[in-house]
């Protein structure tokens, strides 16, 4: 299968609205409402212009998910961040595995021409959320623990997650 990262697009929102089921946001809190994710596909679209990058994955040419990196303060020092989302057609076929190849090697050229960019990428499945987990493993990732990490970012509401963690240089 071939499986390509687009840079998210306005023409991406219809998949965003596959990806806002109750069964693929149940680790991270369920459905948004329209408004929400309105506001969501707008600071995807302005993500770059903040150091970070959200992608369509297409796998065959075809919307399979999503990923995406950004910087964050974590535990008092500026690190990458990722996540992402396959849609359940997708799933079980390497496709998130590419994908996060994919963003690894783009992510490693970005910090490699930077010096002073952040040099370790974390990823914070929910405790429970079994595949996330294990692509993190696959991906090369290690696992430094559960933690409380909020989602989204300035919400208030803490999640049960580990904290894993990938050197980029």
């Amino acid at each position: 299968m071939d499986v390509r990262l687009t840079p998210w697009s306005d023409s991406d929102l219809d998949l965003l609205r596959r990806v806002n089921t109750p069964l693929m946001r149940r680790h991270v809190g369920g459905a948004e409402s329209e408004e929400q994710l309105l506001l969501r596909h707008r600071r995807y679209l302005e993500l770059p212009s903040r150091g970070g990058m959200v992608y369509a994955v297409l796998a065959d040419g075809a919307p399979a998910g999503s990923i995406a990196r950004h910087r964050r303060d974590w535990q008092g020092a500026e690190v990458h961040e990722a996540g992402w989302n396959v849609l359940p057609e997708f799933q079980g076929r390497g496709v998130a595995r590419a994908a996060g190849r994919a963003l690894l090697g783009t992510l490693r050229a970005l910090v490699a021409a930077d010096p002073a960019a952040p040099g370790v990428l974390h990823a914070f499945p929910a405790v429970d959320n079994a595949p996330s987990n294990a692509l993190c493993a696959r991906l090369g990732f290690t696992c430094a623990g559960p933690c409380a990490f909020e989602y989204p970012r300035g919400s208030g509401r803490f999640l049960r997650s580990n904290d894993w963690r990938l050197p980029l240089r």
